[in-house]
């Protein structure tokens, strides 16, 4: 697979979300009636709106950010070096407001992309999503209003490897396994990130887990284009 990309324009990226609340009664009964009917489909018979709100935190509307991390290249010397830096903590809006102005600053040419794992379908949409709740201006790299396909400056891992079949999902964690690649699922994975968040208020956790779906993704990227994965000492969080 030859993307024909240079590495230093993209900008990796992964977030972490959970639901607004952490329970279901501190929601106002018409939250709860609107939550109901969004996610009926999904429930079915099978779960009562009340215990399917764990997984609130994948819809925009019910979901709130609490970690974006991010990574990008830079040149040093004979090699490459991926920095990683992390935008976190309980004020959404400070972490949205902190990451526009990275991308404003930093990423916003023409020849800049966004990349992530189901990023078309999950991280970009829900970004710029939370972000006009919190009347923040989108950045150039999240207003796709106007755009062609073509041009749209998203990279999605996992629309690469689909190659067209787009009945195929593969997981982040499924993909790394088989491209030889370490694991970013060594802790945590998706499903305990509202746990982890709200019962053991253990923040910083989901901030390394978060980091290594991030770099995870840079080193798919690698493989795809037959690149030699990073070394842990090539690897510099800042």
């Amino acid at each position: 697979m030859n993307l024909s990309l240079k590495l230093n324009d993209i900008l990796f990226l992964d977030i972490e979300t959970v639901p607004q609340k952490e329970n279901w009664n501190q929601l106002s009964k018409e939250t709860q009636e609107l939550f109901s009917k969004k996610t009926q489909y999904q429930r079915k018979e099978d779960f009562t709106a009340e215990n399917f709100y764990e997984r609130a935190g994948i819809w925009a509307e019910f979901g709130k950010i609490i970690c974006i991390s991010v990574g990008y290249f830079v040149d040093m010397e004979d090699k490459q070096q991926l920095r990683i830096t992390s935008f976190y903590g309980d004020d959404e809006h400070k972490i949205l407001l902190d990451f526009k102005v990275l991308l404003d600053k930093h990423f916003a040419k023409k020849s800049n992309i966004l990349c992530a794992h189901n990023g078309k379908e999950f991280d970009f949409p829900f970004l710029a999503r939370r972000m006009i709740i919190h009347q923040i201006k989108l950045p150039k790299k999240l207003n796709l209003f106007g755009k062609k396909p073509w041009e749209v400056p998203h990279l999605d891992t996992l629309e690469l490897w689909k190659f067209g079949d787009y009945k195929h999902y593969t997981s982040l964690k499924l993909l790394t396994s088989i491209l030889g690649i370490p694991s970013p699922k060594d802790d945590i994975d998706g499903s305990e990130v509202a746990k982890v968040y709200y019962q053991e208020k253990n923040l910083q956790r989901i901030v390394n887990y978060c980091e290594k779906d991030t770099i995870a993704v840079a080193q798919i990227l690698l493989r795809f284009n037959n690149q030699e994965l990073l070394r842990e000492e090539n690897i510099v969080r800042v």
